[in-house]
């Protein structure tokens, strides 16, 4: 499988000394991502909603449902950073959660209408935060201590990722 299919806008990679100066265009991703990911799947019918976007991979529609499971997680794991000394924090498995019922059968509009809240919320606390809070940490599991700014920087890329495999199957298939 190519790379590009996988990773249309390239691997998460995060630099502690890009935050000061990409903070803003990272909050800016944050607050864009929902009006991106209705538009990458605006006018598609449900055959097409239900259609992997790549070989083995999730459909258009598990696709829309899994950022709004994921981005829930993260604004909560952020907000317990905030409020706790380094929290640990549960992992799920990603892969079961769209295996369930309403990844597979909810409308879309579901989940993108749940985002364009989430989402104004996350910005509205992300602006507000001074410089140190985008230090303080949850620890998970696998990963370890992730500081508010990684994760700023993270769901930034996560947000334009999905949305690029969408807008690359759409491209690929003429839709």
């Amino acid at each position: 499988m190519s790379d590009l299919v996988r990773y249309p806008i390239g691997e998460f990679s995060y630099n502690p000394k890009d935050f000061p100066k990409r903070k803003a265009e990272w909050i800016g991703q944050i607050a864009s991502c929902p009006a991106n990911l209705r538009a990458a799947v605006r006018g598609l019918n449900e055959k097409q909603l239900d259609t992997p976007c790549r070989k083995g991979g999730w459909t258009l529609r598990q696709v829309v449902h899994h950022v709004a499971d994921s981005h829930m997680q993260s604004l909560f794991r952020m907000k317990l950073a905030l409020t706790e000394k380094e929290p640990l924090v549960k992992p799920y498995d990603q892969d079961q959660f769209v295996d369930l019922a309403d990844s597979h059968s909810a409308p879309p509009e579901l989940s993108l209408s749940l985002l364009d809240h989430l989402h104004a919320r996350w910005v509205l606390l992300l602006k507000s935060l001074k410089p140190a809070q985008f230090k303080q940490v949850f620890v998970h599991p696998d990963y370890g201590a992730i500081p508010v700014s990684r994760a700023l920087a993270h769901y930034a890329w996560h947000g334009r990722q999905h949305t690029a495999h969408i807008e690359g199957l759409r491209k690929r298939r003429g839709w």
